[in-house]
């Protein structure tokens, strides 16, 4: 509580210390005939030193307003594209707390100086482009391109290295104009080298198809594309990084980063090995590598996926893990092979082992006994990636793109365990050893071609194809029979008619093989129809084929190494599957864009028939059906910079072979699905309201959301329980619907070289799933608060000091529980001496919850320490490095569903003090 009470009475404190000393100049900013200039820059310089002290961009009403240091001389340059530009001098007085200065610009008849001067503003803005110089904003600590993002306003970088600009998650990252790494933004953040940067360009409304720019709504699409600095192009750049560390086991680390960009090309090469914790390549990045902006019928309203197989893990979060080794190599080019074709692509292998040592106590919600696990786990993933693009423009009405994705990986999961069960004052302990493995294969290509028949007349046609080939293997150990029940005629036990036979080490061998063989094609073409400039109609035929084919089947090792299959029981009954499932949504869709005034709203109506069949256990089921699926999408420019989005979305979500395949399957030791080939499509409705709001005039950032979702007839898993194991199935619940409401606020302010955030995020959620045959409602809330202070000096320390706090409630008729998280954080970077900088990063978890009994309360903190060393001017650096200063070795974390209160600790790796040497081409 000291500690909360003191960063609290700091952060009230800042603005006293921001505002000492300075002055505000203001003003307006006008043409020769009176009308006010929106987006005019006006720039102060320090007179003596030749440094930028203060920039400003005018808004609608042609102001501006700059904070200055009393008592100094400054130039002021006022600029305007078209407008002859002021240079003058201005000295506010000591005892100066406001002044008023406004500026007329006349008709400039050279406008080369104009424009070489505008270019050297720290911001411009034409039409949906921002320029930021990035000099103007960093000061000379920045090492990645994640670092000088942070400082830019209206830009920020989230908690997963996603750029975001006025809210929007950048989808494309380009260099010099050419894609990096297929677009993506973390690999960018985290890789691309802060002193090769010179400008930075955030492009709004993007398209990356010329013909295609207007037609649809863009507004969600933001690119950024880095311009280089002169002398990093024609030649190789970058860095290679080394360095070992020893304590309890030799750490090592190793790194290599290298760029080369010419106007044919670019070549991207990134490395990283390490046993550090340090994870290159995450399970979010996994997913987000499909890279650019295409989608498959985005808004035609139907939810179909095939479902990956897979054992749920590439990376983990280094924070659970005991240990972490990773090996991560990926390369990327582009090329022109001429003027109308360009070529490019990337591959990638990824190799990460990962232990986990971990203890959980689990409470079964009415189940009248609790179980305690403890687990050793060691995962690893060895994961291929390469894709091929290619670019072909005859001409300016004909684009033909083609690109060709493979994917091939081997995930291996390995558990010892114990299960020590505790009933009626009565515990048993058993033994659990778990053993999973996939090895899944995917082709994914996607060919594209838009063609520009006249200026009214424009189509495009998109073509896709998805085989994937999945082959999960899993097995398990047991000291007692799979399912064993306290009731030993128990008829729902599946395994009660099978005789299964232990070892001579008495534990049994359980075994499971299964297969899945995915084949899908989409397939559409759009013709638009251009009204004029401000509306158009789009008219889509399109169709979704999808065919599956799912086979698994159990069995039993024996003592003298034979097996014994166990896919039915003695009466006949089936537990394999042998299933081929076909899915098509052949649809007709219309939409209609019109612009008027601040508004552009696009209505749309979609008309689907639906067709799934599903062969198994010797019969056909085939259901069709035909559905209208409206939405909306409606967004208002207020000016500038703020905008309100509305968006309503009517959704058919239909599920793959997985939930239809009705043979049992193992998911762990104690936990089975049955599939159901009875199961229907559910029906989602989403309503989102988006308010987005950034100015360059006083430098605030605002912005906020609300999210409402209902789902009729939501498709969901019903749970029944054998003592300790359950069996789970899919069903449709057509008695309850699902709702969840979410609401997130973002706010940010800069006051010279200070920055102020703030930020909150709810969820509200009303669900409904069917345990032991009974309906249960449970009702999650759940917050987040977060609120910091930054700086950005160019001489002198600059640090961030914040608060977040963290509540999650889960209330389910048996019991509510609620979860909280105090987190203090700071972080502190200082430069001195001559080429000596010292950062640090502190952040203080103080967990808790709502329920005395339990008596759980976590405590401890994380600090990671760096002490870097370049001589100016020097390729060399040398860093001594520290994570988990303070030693912590273990976390706990909780949750509450409907089954189960889990309680868990996790062993985290230790404190890790390396030498690293580093040198820069």
């Amino acid at each position: 509580m000291k500690n909360t009470q003191l960063l609290l009475a700091v952060l009230l404190a800042l603005p006293s210390i921001i505002f000492a000393q300075s002055m505000t100049l203001k003003g307006v900013v006008k043409d020769s005939i009176g009308n006010p200039l929106e987006l005019a820059n006006i720039i102060a310089t320090n007179k003596a030193e030749g440094t930028l002290e203060s920039y400003g961009i005018t808004d609608q009403s042609g102001r501006y307003k700059l904070d200055l240091a009393t008592g100094v001389t400054y130039d002021l340059k006022v600029s305007y594209l078209g407008l002859q530009s002021i240079l003058e001098e201005f000295t506010p007085a000591q005892d100066a707390d406001e002044v008023v200065k406004d500026f007329v610009l006349k008709e400039d008849p050279n406008q080369l100086d104009n424009v070489e001067l505008v270019y050297e503003m720290p911001v411009t803005i034409k039409g949906d482009t921002i320029v930021y110089n990035t000099d103007s904003f960093t000061n000379g600590t920045e090492r990645k391109l994640g670092d000088v993002l942070k400082k830019l306003p209206g830009v920020e970088v989230n908690d997963d290295g996603e750029i975001e600009v006025e809210g929007q998650v950048v989808s494309k990252v380009m260099i010099e104009g050419k894609e990096f790494f297929d677009g993506d933004s973390k690999l960018a953040t985290k890789n691309i080298p802060a002193d090769a940067l010179k400008k930075v360009e955030v492009l709004k409304n993007y398209n990356e198809v010329d013909q295609m720019r207007g037609l649809g709504n863009d507004q969600d699409n933001v690119a950024i594309n880095l311009r280089l600095k002169e002398g990093k192009t024609n030649f190789w750049f970058g860095d290679v990084t080394a360095g070992l560390g020893d304590r309890e086991k030799t750490r090592y680390l190793g790194k290599a980063k290298l760029f080369y960009y010419s106007p044919k090309g670019s070549i991207n090469v990134i490395s990283n090995f390490n046993n550090t914790g340090d994870v290159p390549f995450t399970f979010r990045d996994y997913f987000n590598f499909t890279g650019g902006f295409r989608g498959f019928n985005r808004r035609g309203g139907t939810g179909f996926n095939v479902s990956d197989s897979g054992l749920g893990f590439l990376t983990t979060q280094n924070n659970r893990a005991n240990e972490i080794e990773s090996n991560f190599v990926a390369a990327n080019f582009t090329y022109a092979a001429s003027p109308k074709w360009d070529l490019s692509g990337f591959a990638l292998l990824s190799d990460n082992k990962t232990n986990f040592v971990n203890n959980s106590l689990n409470t079964f919600i009415n189940q009248g006994f609790t179980q305690g696990f403890d687990e050793v786990t060691d995962q690893r993933n060895q994961l291929g990636m390469a894709k091929l693009s290619s670019k072909f423009k005859p001409n300016a009405s004909l684009q033909v793109d083609y690109d060709v994705l493979l994917k091939k990986s081997k995930q291996t999961e390995f558990s010892d365990g114990a299960s020590i069960i505790t009933q009626d004052g009565e515990t048993t302990t058993d033994i659990v050893d778990q053993n999973k493995e996939n090895e899944p294969f995917s082709i994914n290509q996607n060919a594209n071609v838009y063609y520009t028949l006249d200026e009214n007349n424009i189509f495009s046609g998109t073509f896709q194809h998805l085989y994937q080939d999945e082959n999960p293997f899993y097995s398990a150990l047991l000291s007692q029979e799979p399912f064993t029940s306290p009731n030993p005629d128990d008829p729902d036990n599946p395994f009660e008619a099978i005789d299964f036979t232990a070892g001579a080490d008495g534990l049994f061998d359980i075994n499971q093989n299964k297969s899945v063989i995915s084949n899908k094609l989409d397939a559409k073409i759009d013709y638009y129809y251009v009204l004029n400039n401000k509306s158009n109609l789009n008219f889509t035929l399109g169709t979704t084929l999808s065919r599956q084919d799912f086979n698994s089947n159990l069995f039993e090792i024996l003592e003298n190494g034979s097996s014994q299959d166990l896919n039915e029981t003695e009466d006949g009954t089936p537990i394999g599957n042998d299933v081929r499932f076909n899915f098509s949504d052949v649809f007709l869709g219309l939409h209609y864009k019109i612009k008027t005034g601040i508004f552009t709203i696009t209505p749309g109506l979609t008309l689907h028939n639906y067709t799934t069949k599903s062969t198994q256990l010797g019969s056909t089921t085939e259901d069709s059906e035909w559905m209208v699926l409206p939405d909306l999408y409606t967004v208002v420019e207020f000016s500038q910079g703020k905008s309100l989005r509305f968006n309503y979305q009517m959704t058919a979500q239909y599920t793959d072979v997985n939930n239809f395949a009705e043979g049992l399957l193992f998911n762990n030791y104690n936990s089975l699905f049955r599939g159901n080939r009875d199961i229907e499509n559910a029906i989602y409705h989403d309503v989102s309201l988006n308010y987005f709001s950034f100015s360059m005039f006083n430098f605030t950032s605002l912005f906020g959301g609300v999210n409402y979702s209902r789902r009729v007839d939501p498709i969901k898993t019903a749970g029944d329980f054998i003592g300790i194991n359950r069996i789970s199935r899919p069903v449709n619940n057509t008695n309850f619907a699902d709702q969840t409401l979410s609401a997130n606020a973002r706010f940010s302010k800069r006051f010279k070289k200070w920055k102020f955030n703030a930020s909150a995020r709810g969820s509200y959620s009303d669900l409904n799933n069917i345990v032991n045959t009974e309906d249960r409602n449970t009702k999650n809330l759940t917050q987040n608060y977060t609120t910091s202070a930054e700086t950005n000096f160019k001489e002198g320390p600059n640090f961030e000091i914040g608060y977040n706090f963290t509540s999650t409630n889960s209330d389910n008729g048996v019991t509510d529980r609620t979860f909280f998280t105090n987190r203090p954080f700071a972080n502190a970077e200082w430069s001195f001496g001559k080429g000596f900088t010292i950062a640090a990063d502190w952040s203080l978890y103080n967990y808790d919850d709502n329920d005395d009994s339990t008596e759980i309360e976590n405590r401890y903190s994380f600090l990671e320490a760096n002490l870097y060393y370049k001589k100016p001017e020097s390729k060399w650096e040398f860093r001594i490095q520290a994570t988990n200063l303070l030693d912590v070795d273990v976390i706990s974390t909780n949750s509450v569903n409907d089954f189960t209160i889990s309680n868990t600790e996790y062993f985290v790796q230790p404190r890790i003090v390396m030498f690293t040497v580093q040198y820069s081409l």
